[in-house]
């Protein structure tokens, strides 16, 4: 019989894939316009009246690709619009970040070292921060920073550095860097729901109607595409972040963050150069090594976090902490699984805790009900290959005790 658990995690994982294919399609339209946009011949002269052409072969086939600034003789009936995909991929991840982050709230969203507020604000505040981020965002595009592209992409940058120190002030690191990669595809989302899309409605209907279309619309809907373009390597790396505690289990988490968002302007800046045929600036791959050195750097660079004995215990962790069956589930994953997750692995080239996880005092190891539950009780992802001899017994010990917490 399927538990509320095992559903969940089953949900968390179909729309974690919803999530990544809708990215792929997203992100995969979205470079290859790019792409193309810069890669047009604009130096010939077509007797289309096109802006500019391009001969591309792929599949077996040639394509033949011409872009018009203004309407052709005959405007197509069913003219495709990219926009589903940036729209499927910010509700899925929304969705995501509710079964993810809000139903385990307790778990991963709220660390009462860093700041001790109830699930209900801790929702409050992510999804406000969500809407509050855009609204900046805009307000500063529409300035008059947007005459110059450059100096406002520098003050964008100071703001997410900003976002990102904000976000390790409230939530996980975990969390962090998970929301400041969330409220950045949310700007990026709503640039094509609210401003390109938009824009570009109102230049076709000028187009079939036979006006000639204000060129400001084409201008501001071109800044937004081009501030998506750099935005979306960082949004990926910070999507990821989550399975690697090497970015997010540290003091410095907010600053890796923010570096992150210059190692996506560098590489971009490299594949945006070569398809204009302005070259190959070779040198952004040694800057983007650089600043992922110092990333690497930052990550295990000394912390200064709490004493482990003196961490808070959360209301969830309390619940399972004084749950039927606790001091036996404790002894056992002291037995079973804090040689590996632990500051100081015993285990022979094990140098970190897996996924940044320690089991070894009971405020850690309440606190991680769920992933026991999920992983040593329900399944036998850990300990890995049953490398610590973990007994069938046990398992059931583990999650008699966390049915017994949750009234399961």
């Amino acid at each position: 019989m399927l538990d509320v658990v095992t559903l969940g995690a089953w949900l968390e994982f179909a729309i974690r894939w919803l999530h990544v294919i809708t990215a792929i399609a997203w992100i995969g339209s979205s470079f290859y316009f790019i792409a193309l946009d810069l890669g047009l011949h604009r130096d010939r002269t077509l007797p289309s009246g096109a802006d500019g052409e391009e001969w591309q072969v792929h599949g077996g086939g040639f394509y033949h690709i011409q872009k018009y600034m203004v309407a052709p003789d005959n405007m197509p009936g069913d003219l495709t619009w990219f926009k589903w995909e940036s729209y499927a991929t910010w509700l899925s991840g929304v969705a995501l970040l509710a079964v993810v982050y809000y139903w385990g709230a307790e778990f991963y969203l709220i660390d009462p070292a860093v700041m001790d507020i109830s699930v209900p604000v801790a929702i409050g505040i992510s999804a406000a921060s969500l809407a509050v981020g855009w609204l900046i965002y805009d307000v500063l595009c529409k300035s008059p920073l947007k005459t110059n592209a450059t100096f406002l992409m520098v003050v964008l940058f100071v703001v997410l550095v900003a976002i990102s120190y904000g976000y390790a002030q409230v939530f996980t690191g975990r969390a962090a860097l998970l929301h400041v990669g969330a409220v950045t595809a949310t700007i990026m989302t709503a640039n094509v729901f609210l401003v390109i899309i938009p824009n570009q409605k109102v230049v076709v209907a000028d187009l079939i109607a036979g006006r000639r279309p204000d060129p400001e619309y084409g201008r501001i809907a071109k800044l937004r595409s081009t501030h998506n373009n750099y935005l979306t390597l960082p949004v990926i790396f910070l999507m990821l972040s989550n399975h690697y505690p090497l970015s997010f289990a540290t003091d410095n988490n907010w600053i890796i963050a923010s570096l992150v968002f210059l190692m996506g302007v560098t590489i971009r800046h490299f594949f945006n150069s070569m398809h204009a045929r302005k070259g190959r600036p070779w040198w952004t791959w040694g800057l983007s090594a650089l600043i992922f050195a110092a990333i690497m750097w930052l990550s295990t660079a000394p912390m200064h976090g709490a004493d482990p004995e003196s961490e808070a215990m959360n209301g969830a962790a309390t619940q399972f902490a004084s749950a039927e069956g606790f001091d036996e589930v404790q002894n056992i994953v002291l037995g079973r699984c804090s040689m590996c997750h632990t500051a100081e692995p015993g285990w022979p080239g094990l140098h970190w805790a897996p996924k940044g996880v320690h089991l070894d005092t009971p405020t850690r190891i309440a606190g991680q009900a769920r992933a026991i539950y999920l992983q040593a009780g329900l399944s036998h992802a850990m300990p890995p290959a049953n490398l610590s001899w973990m007994e069938g017994e046990e398992r059931e010990a583990i999650i008699a005790w966390y049915n017994s917490a949750t009234g399961g």
